[in-house]
């Protein structure tokens, strides 16, 4: 089967074939792979932002939709046959070995879940069953940036009604925080971007006020906008300055949350004495979302329409094409990238 490898980071991925291990070992899922999104987390694992990678060469991705092919032992909670979501943040089922794959005379190594391959041996609690007529291109966007962003507002932030929001970085994760902030009645909710198209785009999915990144008059504007400074920013880009800046432009009663990972050694600085009162500082692992719980709920939001995913997907790219669709992520210039597994 084709994949995508990180073999050298701050590299291009090579394209080539490789070979699916023998059999399947206990709690293993064999997964014919039909979309993948692709995460901020892929572009730091081939950067390498926390350090030396010492996998290397590996697989990527970790947000897909796909068909379950075959089981391995001790499996319970999915079928041959059943449409799935590929996840990263674990939930029913067992936690099985990651798989090895073979190129050539190279072992290829893999975690837990990866998607960035035409076909995937996924440990069982990295899977989660959806219904045979759920639309495959959209379901990735519960593997990471869906669950991600409202477990961000309902677990990390825990957003009361009325409170003030701002956002730095509007992408697929940023969009659907303004959308979840919004289903909870926060105000206003502020989106701060580089890039105009993305707040006009987030003003879709429940943004109120949208302000270009890089204003000398930042917190003006947010004060300006919300009279004081905000009881909730969210900061999604992992850039260390602005993480500086979102904690900043947070109320001493408030949260910020950091969901984007800074480079290893980009230390911060902040003035800690207000953490010894009630401003707290965090970050976010993933919304501390369970996918078996949550997806089945936000669908059912979808189905109701009281929520949407319309739009949040702007480019679609085949897997040969994927170092063009990491290069236009990097961009910044586009929502949700999608690659299109399923017709090879």
């Amino acid at each position: 089967m084709k994949a995508a490898i990180l073999v050298e980071s701050k590299q291009p991925l090579a394209i080539a074939d490789i070979d699916l291990p023998d059999h399947l070992d206990v709690g293993q899922v064999l997964v014919k792979l039909e979309y993948s999104g692709i995460c901020g987390a892929q572009i730091n694992e081939i950067d390498a932002v926390k350090g030396k990678d010492n996998f290397l060469p590996h697989l990527l991705g970790h947000e897909g939709s796909g068909i379950v092919m075959d089981i391995g032992s001790g499996v319970s909670t999915v079928e041959v046959g059943d449409h799935v979501v590929l996840h990263w943040r674990p939930s029913s089922g067992i936690q099985s070995a990651p798989p090895k794959y073979n190129w050539e005379d190279q072992v290829i190594n893999a975690g837990w879940v990866t998607t960035f391959n035409e076909q995937a041996i996924i440990s069982e609690n990295r899977l989660t069953v959806i219904p045979e007529d759920y639309d495959m291109r959209e379901a990735p966007l519960f593997g990471c940036a869906v669950t991600t962003a409202f477990g961000v507002i309902n677990n990390d932030a825990k957003v009361s009604v009325g409170q003030s929001v701002v956002i730095f970085g509007i992408g697929g994760v940023g969009l659907n925080i303004a959308q979840a902030a919004d289903m909870v009645s926060a105000y206003p909710i502020i989106g701060i971007d580089l890039h105009q198209q993305k707040l006009d785009m987030g003003k879709k999915f429940g943004l109120t006020h949208g302000i270009l990144a890089g204003s000398d008059d930042l917190s003006d504007d947010i004060t300006t906008i919300i009279g004081d400074l905000a009881d909730i920013v969210i900061e999604t880009t992992g850039n260390s300055r602005v993480i500086e800046q979102a904690y900043n432009l947070t109320h001493p009663d408030g949260k910020t949350i950091l969901v984007g990972v800074p480079n290893k050694g980009d230390n911060i600085s902040i003035y800690s004495l207000p953490l010894h009162f009630n401003k707290v500082l965090t970050g976010s692992h993933g919304g501390d979302a369970v996918p078996d719980v949550e997806i089945p709920r936000l669908m059912r939001l979808i189905e109701a329409k009281k929520m949407t995913l319309d739009g949040l997907i702007t480019h679609e790219f085949p897997l040969e094409d994927i170092n063009n669709a990491l290069d236009l992520f990097r961009s910044g210039e586009a929502g949700r990238i999608i690659l299109n597994l399923k017709d090879h």
